[in-house]
């Protein structure tokens, strides 16, 4: 019989709808719940493409007998952390305190107001590797919870106060992030610093920053990128990092070499072995970046990519109302599949109860020569490292590309020819499932990258399904209450979910909007992205610390997290933070309008976190990104005439700068929205382009070389150096 989660609008939640668990949904009343039977909360939190959550649920959750003492003992609450990321926040800070580590599936242990006393992330049924089982965990907190009550206060109220900010380590976070009195604002010497920093942890072998596993840095790539085209004395140094890592991971096998699109990670520092989620935010992200890379340095691989990631986002992702679903499970069900070579191989892999890891993507040299034939399946089993021994598990090889083939046209054609049967043949395979339901700040982020690829890869195709995934969150997830503009975080199937949106989804969706409105011209992006930075400037910001961006409403805190500190996490992680990605949107909106108000937001933001960038830069990619723009300008370009070859010929021309500071407006002439375009025409009967800083111009131009000149004319060296010598030596 299935529990409470089947009403459930969340496909992670719906997974364990049929759990012999009694789950409550994250709400006031399931804590009511523990308050009355006067036991803990088990919190479980994950995610619908998670494959330890998978296995911790095969091995526990689906246990009538385990499940009978969580039952008897715990209000047990499941929490979508996609779906609830203050909740994953406030908790994961918790976990991280309490284990030094943190991770998914999380598991957290609470009072009944919401107060953690224990936690961990994935427990097994049996004790190994120094892991209590899960029974034990659950009889040893049962027990401390009758005999020890006293004890699991003080350490409850001890650890809300560390993390409420009052002392301890809630005191150390404020600190981290607080402004250095002798140096207020961010400065092109600390860009170059933070250059340096990150030179320090690349792996010049492989690629990448660090070892395993190994994440694609998204964001500090952008920023690699934007100080690329700056003046640094670094800049080469910076696009040499840039080039090196985004080239190991188009050649990886973390990139889906058969169909698109990348993997959540890969677990080995030499990106061969992927985890094998597909999560829209990366891939909406790395779209951008590969343009951006292409922009910059013209190599083809970097338009291949950033297409084939647009590609395959629209064909994995697209949603029936026109949205981006979230990801792709890590792990594939086998089914009734009747294919014995893969039944057998099954067997092999990892399986986590909910599916075998890999299933849908891994070869064998067997199976390429049954698919290609005895001529094509040895040459491509040499070209994607698929071998006898495997790269991956039970004798399977992931495929990544050994050497370069595309720079061979004869080759080349070759792999398409075999990539085109490889993909049929995976296709008959069973696939991945997909949690379908669409997240607001991602849908924002892939809104941006499908615009940009659109225009300047001349792809109207993409540009439109930008339009449409903008038109669902501005027709599905937006509300308006009292005169504001309010999100809604996620909606499934055309049915919005209950959790508010939080900072990212303002800033992301602000972001995507004033992109998208920057290059088709349409008003009402403009308007609606104005809406919800206002929104922002009054919901999100510390009235008593300006500069301070919260990443929860002020008034949408549960009750629960109450007791904790209120979220905020201005570290870039996956995608960009809360506080990043709206002060990104707040300076792009400050640009397009011309608002002083906006700017300084923007500026009062940046500074109040510069100790985390100056110390961590790894993990203030997109803050970085946002300040490499403010110390450019930014650079307002607008482009007025009417729809036509003549002003597409020059907004062209302007998003192919790759100035990092440049932010653009088309519209037709006398277009007042956004104010950039306004009092501004035609010249001479053409469209013309104006280029402008604090919207004071440079005389206009109405050919586009001309305009490619007047951007380039700033352009530091990268674009036109001699080849660049080995990074040891480039940062000396």
């Amino acid at each position: 019989m299935p529990n409470r989660l089947a009403d459930s609008a969340s496909p992670y939640l719906l997974q364990h709808k049929d759990n012999p668990v009694d789950w409550w949904e994250w709400s006031d009343e399931a804590f009511a719940a523990a308050a009355e039977r006067d036991v803990p909360v088990l919190l479980s939190v994950g995610y619908a493409a998670c494959h330890w959550c998978h296995v911790m649920a095969g091995e526990s959750f689906e246990d009538p007998a385990t499940a009978a003492v969580m039952n008897a003992g715990f209000v047990n609450v499941k929490v979508d952390r996609e779906e609830r990321p203050d909740v994953d926040a406030a908790y994961m800070q918790a976990t991280t305190a309490l284990t030094g580590h943190g991770g998914w599936p999380m598991t957290v242990f609470l009072t009944p107001d919401g107060r953690p006393f224990h936690a961990g992330t994935y427990f097994p049924p049996i004790p190994r590797h120094g892991l209590a089982s899960f029974g034990q965990l659950l009889d040893a907190i049962t027990a401390a919870w009758r005999d020890r009550r006293g004890e699991i206060d003080a350490l409850a109220s001890r650890l809300a106060g560390a993390l409420s900010g009052g002392d301890g380590a809630g005191a150390g976070i404020e600190r981290a992030v607080m402004v250095a009195p002798d140096r207020p604002t961010i400065a092109a010497e600390d860009a170059a610093a933070a250059v340096r920093a990150l030179a320090r942890d690349v792996d010049e072998q492989a690629g990448g920053f660090g070892g395993a596993p190994k994440f694609p840095p998204s964001m500090v790539l952008e920023f690699l990128l934007r100080h690329a085209a700056s003046d640094s004395p670094v800049a080469g140094a910076a696009l040499t990092i840039a080039d090196d890592t985004l080239l190991a991971m188009a050649h990886s096998g973390m990139y889906d070499q058969v169909a698109g699109g990348f993997a959540r990670y890969a677990v080995d520092r030499h990106w061969v072995v992927p985890h094998f989620e597909k999560m829209l935010y990366d891939n909406a992200q790395l779209a951008r970046v590969y343009l951006h890379w292409w922009r910059l340095t013209g190599k083809p691989t970097a338009r291949r990519i950033a297409e084939e990631t647009c590609d395959w986002m629209l064909l994995a992702l697209t949603t029936a109302q026109g949205g981006l679903a979230s990801s792709l499970d890590a792990d594939t069900a086998l089914g009734a599949s009747t294919d014995e070579g893969l039944r057998g191989l099954a067997a092999q892999l990892p399986s986590g109860g909910h599916g075998v890891e890999g299933l849908t993507y891994v070869w064998t040299p067997e199976q390429l020569h049954t698919v290609l034939g005895a001529t094509d399946g040895p040459w491509a089993a040499d070209l994607l490292g698929v071998t006898a021994g495997g790269s991956f598990e039970g004798g399977a090889s992931t495929a990544r590309l050994t050497r370069d083939v595309w720079a061979d046209p004869s080759q080349a054609q070759r792999w398409v020819d075999v990539r085109g049967r490889l993909l049929t043949a995976r296709q008959g395979r069973p696939q991945p499932e997909r949690d379908d339901k669409v997240v607001a700040a991602w849908n924002g982020l892939a809104v941006a990258a499908l615009a940009e690829c659109g225009v300047l890869l001349d792809r109207p195709d993409l540009l439109a399904a930008a339009q449409r995934v903008a038109t669902v969150l501005v027709e599905r997830h937006i509300e308006r209450e009292g005169g504001s503009a309010r999100l809604r975080r996620v909606s499934r199937e055309g049915r919005v979910g209950r959790p508010a949106g939080v900072l990212e989804d303002y800033g992301d969706v602000a972001e995507g909007l004033l992109v998208l409105g920057g290059l088709d011209g349409r008003a009402m992006w403009f308007e609606v992205a104005l809406e919800l930075l206002e929104t922002v400037r009054a919901r999100f910001i510390d009235v008593s610390a300006p500069g301070i961006l919260h990443d929860v409403a002020d008034d949408a805190l549960d009750a629960p997290l109450a007791t904790m500190r209120r979220p905020r996490d201005p570290g870039d992680n996956a995608y960009p933070s809360g506080g990043s990605a709206a002060t990104g949107a707040l300076l792009r909106a400050a640009a397009l309008t011309g608002r002083s108000d906006y700017r300084e937001l923007a500026e009062g933001a940046l500074t109040t976190v510069r100790p985390l960038l100056v110390q961590t830069p790894r993990f203030a990619g997109w803050w970085w990104s946002v300040a490499q723009a403010l110390l450019d300008g930014p650079r307002e370009v607008a482009v007025l005439g009417p729809a036509g070859p003549r002003r597409d010929e020059l907004l062209t021309a302007a998003l192919a700068s790759p100035l990092p500071g440049v932010v653009l407006a088309v519209g037709d002439p006398g277009a007042g929205v956004p104010p950039l375009l306004a009092d501004r025409g035609l010249v001479g009967g053409l469209p013309a382009a104006y280029v402008c800083r604090g919207f004071v111009c440079e005389l206009p131009e109405t050919d586009p070389a001309r305009l490619s000149a007047t951007l380039a004319a700033t352009l530091a060296a990268p674009l036109v150096r001699p080849p660049l010598p080995p990074p040891s030596s480039a940062i000396c």
